[in-house]
């Protein structure tokens, strides 16, 4: 699928429905997810950073190393790929608009911007520096002439401020300035879910979803949410085996974990036949 298929046929998804765009975290995951019939992606800038050994806090993955593990996962498939590109990588608008105009450079269909600061003592951007920010990354967008989804974020339940009506506000304002899909991260209940799907109509929504909020894709279709995303999820699940299996090795001298492996035939299998789909 060529690039402006893959951006055509994201779009359409957000037409109607509700679909799950899980993230991978490098490109063995990308194309697993794929194969299990996954019809897009999206970057986790957690799983991401987790990946290179670093922490997922604001700086230590630098703007070049998140084009360049997007790039990774934008060509491991040929499914539509959404950038988790955090705050733009720049306070300036100018600057946003200069790093969109990288991402989007990396072939992928869609990419998200937060309103978080990344300053402890002043984690939200004020409501018209983070609105001339969103109007950047949507300029800068059209400039490039791509199709390109923008989805604002407003990042209040994920930085102590669980406003939702501050949180509705925020999202309209993006909706205004161009962000064509809205996502709070953070908000769980169907109450506050259905209540932002709601504010924000007709935009798309999509929701993080955790294990908490204990609802399903069902649950969440019939909220009116149109995407679901897990953002390092999946990153976490694998992690949480791997250093089970460690530290038991390390403090107890067994290897009862590896009764839970996947087995080497099938995994092997699967990327054997990977590379024959690959090729022809």
């Amino acid at each position: 699928m060529s690039i402006s298929n893959a951006r055509a046929a994201f779009r359409r998804l957000h037409h109607n429905g509700c679909f799950v765009i899980p993230n991978p975290w490098d490109a063995g995951t990308a194309r697993y997810l794929r194969h299990c019939g996954f019809k897009a992606l999206a970057t986790t800038s957690s799983g991401a950073a987790f990946s290179m050994g670093l922490p997922d806090t604001d700086g230590a993955v630098t703007r070049d190393m998140a084009l360049a593990h997007i790039c990774t996962i934008v060509e491991a498939t040929e499914l539509p790929v959404n950038a988790d590109f955090e705050s733009g990588f720049g306070h300036a608008p100018d600057a946003v608009a200069e790093n969109v105009r990288l991402c989007v450079a990396t072939g992928v269909a869609g990419l998200s911007i937060e309103d978080a600061t990344g300053d402890k003592a002043k984690p939200l951007y004020d409501l018209d520096a983070a609105i001339a920010r969103m109007r950047a990354a949507r300029r800068a967008i059209d400039q490039a002439g791509a199709d390109v989804m923008l989805v604002g974020r407003a990042e209040c339940f994920l930085v102590g401020r669980p406003d939702l009506d501050e949180t509705i506000a925020r999202l309209d304002a993006y909706a205004s300035a161009g962000a064509d899909c809205l996502y709070a991260p953070g908000i769980r209940t169907a109450e506050q879910i259905a209540a932002v799907v709601k504010a924000v109509s007709p935009k798309p929504v999509n929701v993080l979803m955790s294990a908490a909020t204990g609802l399903t894709v069902n649950d969440l279709a019939g909220l009116g949410v149109r995407r679901i995303s897990v953002g390092g999820a999946l990153a976490r699940v694998a992690w949480g085996a791997f250093m089970r299996a460690a530290k038991e090795i390390a403090t107890e001298g067994r290897f009862d974990a590896f009764a839970n492996a996947v087995p080497m035939a099938e995994i092997n299998g699967f990327f054997r036949d990977e590379l024959k789909r690959r090729a022809g």
